[in-house]
């Protein structure tokens, strides 16, 4: 889950579903980014001009924890 993300949203008074219109994006495809989908770089483009923050962020975290899985492994 992208806490971050819905944290973000939160701060600006946000629901699920002005987030995706204002992103161009279904509010059903959002929700599902906010529970933990990686989106296109288009999409993550669009979310963070919304929230206000750095689009690589989603792709960092996956990064992230791709590299802890592995070490355990």
């Amino acid at each position: 889950m992208n806490e971050w993300l819905a944290e973000k949203r939160n701060i600006k008074g946000l629901t699920h579903e002005q987030v995706a219109e204002l992103a161009g994006i279904e509010r059903s495809y959002y929700t599902k980014i906010e529970n933990g989908l990686t989106p296109s770089v288009k999409v993550a483009k669009s979310i963070a001009a919304v929230l206000d923050f750095n689009w690589i962020i989603f792709f960092e975290a996956k990064c992230e924890k791709n590299a802890q899985t592995e070490i355990i492994a």
